[in-house]
């Protein structure tokens, strides 16, 4: 039987602590025909150093400027050529046989265009905590249009230990038929680069969803990541990337909502907005730029939304439920 070719697609900045590392994970893989790919984004703290000792096993692309993670894993898309592709960052560590039982799984179900192992958290420095911990299993919406990884910071004891479908893969590690690249992806775009930076994952999930891709979750599937970004630390992060974190909030919703999940959640979402932005105007004002660039996205993001919801597959109740449930144990409903 032949191996699966999985192109493992990688995007770096500044990534010199842990790109080495995670590199070794992944040439590392076993009963994969492996492809990797790693786009850097003009760091300037030794990762090019770094990469450049990894020429000779993977194809790496330096970039003169940062052009943001969207644009980077789309241009190492591109210039892959596996049946899967593994999307990565540089701060995770993948256990050997981490894309073999992915793939296999996925493989089930030629209606999976997605799948997510079960991520585990590590430290900065790339040691592990005494305490097994979930960092993501997945991620899921909320009623007001959030998005979380699933089981974040939950013990690793037992209870995510079920195979099952979810809203939508970690993009941390996230694992993607390549059919399904080539169905939602948009004027050649699979991650949107308007978007450079936070929330593409979530905004793939949503799109593959109303096209009618499912997403597997897959235990047996085990890695670890170094989790930086996360709701309760924004002050740990870049002026820079919280302020991306309030503009895709608002373009992810313009391309996909739907009538019925708005009517449905209404009042949570309006919510969410007064908080968020109320949060800009009096906590957070480095972010009020991010409204000024989503008014001047706000064609494109139309534009996008127009063909999405042209090719749109699935029913207002199947779409509801992702709002309402973080995952869907067993069968899925019909769509």
């Amino acid at each position: 039987m032949t191996a699966p070719t999985v192109s493992v697609t990688i995007v770096s900045y500044n990534s010199r602590a842990w790109i080495g590392p995670c590199l070794d994970s992944v040439l590392g893989q076993e009963g994969v025909s492996l492809e990797v790919i790693v786009v850097d984004n003009a760091s300037t703290d030794g990762t090019q150093e770094v990469l450049e000792k990894y020429q000779d096993r993977a194809c790496v692309i330096y970039h003169g400027q940062n052009t943001g993670f969207a644009a980077g894993q789309n241009l190492a898309i591109r210039s892959s050529s596996g049946d899967w592709v593994l999307t990565l960052n540089p701060d995770v560590l993948l256990t050997p046989e981490f894309a073999r039982t992915l793939v296999e799984a996925c493989q089930r179900d030629p209606r999976v265009g997605a799948g997510c192992g079960k991520l585990l958290r590590i430290r900065p420095d790339f040691t592990f905590y005494q305490e097994r911990r979930i960092d993501s299993v997945g991620i899921y919406f909320s009623p007001s249009l959030r998005h979380f990884d699933r089981g974040w910071n939950d013990p690793d004891d037992g209870r995510y230990d079920r195979e099952e479908y979810v809203c939508g893969a970690s993009g941390a590690a996230a694992l993607y038929r390549r059919a399904m690249i080539e169905d939602v992806s948009v004027n050649e775009e699979f991650f949107d680069e308007q978007f450079f930076s936070y929330r593409e994952d979530a905004d793939v999930a949503w799109r593959a969803q109303l096209l009618g891709w499912r997403c597997l979750y897959t235990p047996d599937a085990v890695a670890w990541h170094v989790r930086r970004l996360t709701a309760a630390n924004r002050r740990g992060v870049s002026q820079t990337v919280n302020m991306h974190s309030v503009k895709n909030r608002f373009l992810m919703r313009i391309k996909n909502v739907t009538g019925a999940v708005y009517r449905r959640h209404w009042w949570q979402i309006t919510g969410r907005d007064v908080v968020v932005i109320g949060a800009c105007l009096f906590w957070e004002r480095s972010s009020l730029r991010a409204f000024g660039l989503v008014w001047s996205g706000v064609r494109r993001a139309l534009a996008w939304r127009k063909e999405i919801m042209r090719r749109r597959r699935v029913s207002d109740p199947y779409l509801e439920h992702w709002f309402d449930s973080p995952s869907l144990p067993g069968g899925l409903p019909g769509s």
